[in-house]
């Protein structure tokens, strides 16, 4: 499986874009794309007949398979909300959890029971999280154990047509739109219109734009370096500026969509590392993926919410440092986000109740 997976990723946003594979697969690629009309059509009605949240909500994601970002995006855009006076809720799927229905998250929440990502939203932000496969009622159960919310933010809901929505924050990489072929063909999970919709908002996660839409670039950074148990307690006392580690020897651990992303940023920053690339949303289980000799390790926040902390007499136990990843919204985007959450606050109210 992993074999065919990096085969298609090559056909989809590699070298081999558009090669052979590519056209074989295209006649399920038109099937697919027949259905996902057809469903989105149906999901769409049916949000007209069903409850809404009666504030605005945001939803971010991305036309492609695969990461594109999102999380560290959603954790900034709930930051300058909150500095700008605004009280976020987040909802989200809460992928790869072993627990089913809704669920409110804690600080004391397992990984495994909520989703790596929306247990790391929660620490990041402080703000309250729900996750449900079924993001409407997962905002309409949020609302109800948080009354002073007064804007959602869905994480990853982009395709989730029953979610009515004011904004829709469209997040791409350096991938943009691969071959631009729907899937299984290429990575897109629904046809992107010429232009952005009038409730979209683009936003490039990567130096440059990688498609035609127009939208802003953002800038992100690596954060400092935490020992695992200090991240864990948001002791910032014990975080480390990341030169601190440099001369060292380190495995770089990383699970998440694009671990090379987190490696070529760890040595653009001076730090010696190998590289151990992880699956997305990795299960670490009793045994790490490390080798028995491994004495220091940097890791990603995402993968940091899964692992657990080294007994007390774990003598032979590595040390873990944990490097966040800080993204800067353009002052435009965010100016262009209040604005739009300005004018949607009121039709969110009107449009909450279920139409006859």
């Amino acid at each position: 499986m992993s074999r065919l997976r990096e085969r298609l990723l090559q056909h989809w946003f590699g070298r081999a874009r558009g090669g052979l594979l590519a056209r074989v697969l295209q006649p399920l690629a038109a099937l697919y794309g027949v259905l996902q009309a057809c469903d989105r059509r149906r999901r769409e009605r049916r949000a007209r007949a069903l409850q809404q949240p009666a504030v605005p909500v945001i939803v971010v994601g991305n036309l492609v398979v695969g990461g594109a970002g999102k999380t560290p995006v959603v954790i900034a855009l709930v930051q300058a909300l909150q500095q700008a006076g605004w009280r976020p809720g987040i909802v989200s799927r809460g992928y790869g959890r072993r627990s089913a229905g809704l669920q409110a998250v804690d600080a004391n929440a397992r990984a495994d029971a909520v989703g790596d990502e929306p247990l790391l939203i929660h620490r990041r932000t402080g703000a309250p999280v729900h996750v449900g496969r079924d993001r409407r009622a997962a905002a309409l159960a949020l609302l109800q154990r948080h009354p002073d919310v007064n804007v959602v933010i869905a994480d990853d809901g982009l395709q989730h047509r029953e979610l009515r929505r004011e904004i829709e924050v469209v997040v791409f990489d350096e991938r943009g739109l691969g071959n631009g072929r729907l899937l299984p063909a290429g990575p897109l999970r629904e046809p992107p219109p010429p232009q952005p919709g009038p409730r979209m908002l683009v936003l490039y996660n990567h130096p440059v734009a990688s498609t035609a839409w127009p939208g802003v670039v953002t800038s992100r950074r690596l954060g400092a370096a935490w020992p695992l148990a200090a991240w864990r307690a948001g002791d910032a006392r014990r975080a480390q500026p990341l030169a601190a580690l440099r001369g060292r020897r380190l495995l770089a651990v990383a699970g998440i969509a694009v671990p090379e992303r987190f490696f070529s940023a760890l040595e653009a920053a001076g730090l010696q590392i190998e590289r151990l690339p992880l699956p997305d949303h990795f299960a670490y289980g009793a045994l790490p993926p490390w080798p028995a000799s491994t004495r220091e390790i940097v890791t990603t926040e995402k993968d940091a919410v899964k692992l657990a902390l080294p007994a007390a007499d774990g003598v032979d136990a590595p040390a873990i440092w944990v490097v966040g990843l800080d993204l800067a919204l353009p002052a435009e985007f965010t100016a262009a986000l209040r604005a739009r959450l300005a004018l949607g606050r009121e039709r969110a109210a009107v449009d909450a109740s279920p139409s006859a």
